[in-house]
């Protein structure tokens, strides 16, 4: 398949590329400054903005699907995620990409409760803005008319881990549980590889 990769040079992005070339896949990697990079696995490394429909047409042109990792600290949340969803939902069907696999927040899916896990006692909440921010943009997914999957860890990451080369899908969202950034990015290849064809959030966990 031929992936454009959005946020490709974010912890996230980097293994969903390396995971990809791993499979054959052919990888465009976009990121806002292609000069702020190094080599990413022998991959075409293109500059972007997610937030801009006509970029992200102009980068996914003659691609098969689309994964986007992005984030952009230096903007409000709210406004980063919502205008990215909308960007992604335009600039793909312009382009004829209709299949988006998303990094997702798991804070925001369900808890063991049933209601979202930052919304259960005692869930740490001094990022609830970062959050929300997420929700919206989900919110924006659920209203477009993409084959997209939202791919969360079910708690957070392990970032000193060492990868299993496997994962499970969580009932729910747990905070004790982790996931390599190496393993997260197999689950999302697996997304994008699905003869399935649905919009859906899930959660992912170690092995």
């Amino acid at each position: 398949m031929n992936i454009v990769i959005f946020g490709a040079g974010g912890r996230v992005g980097r293994q969903a590329v390396a995971e990809a070339r791993r499979r054959g896949h052919r990888v465009t990697a976009v990121v806002r400054d292609p000069a702020g990079h190094g080599k990413l696995d022998d991959v075409r490394v293109a500059g972007g903005d997610v937030t801009d429909a006509a970029s992200i047409a102009h980068a996914a042109a003659g691609h098969d699907a689309a994964i986007s990792a992005a984030v952009n600290l230096s903007v409000p949340p709210h406004e980063f995620f919502t205008a990215s969803s909308r960007a992604l939902t335009a600039g793909l069907a312009k382009a004829g990409v209709h299949r988006l696999v998303v990094a997702g927040l798991a804070s925001i899916l369900p808890g063991a409760s049933g209601a979202p896990l930052m919304d259960e006692p005692g869930y740490p909440n001094e990022y609830r803005s970062f959050y929300l921010g997420h929700a919206a943009g989900l919110d924006e997914l659920r209203t477009s008319g993409l084959d997209w999957a939202y791919v969360a860890p079910a708690g957070d990451f392990d970032h000193d881990g060492t990868s299993t080369g496997r994962y499970q899908v969580a009932d729910h969202g747990d905070p004790a549980s982790r996931i390599t950034h190496a393993d997260f990015a197999i689950a999302l290849l697996d997304e994008i590889e699905s003869p399935r064809h649905h919009s859906t959030t899930v959660s992912v966990r170690e092995a």
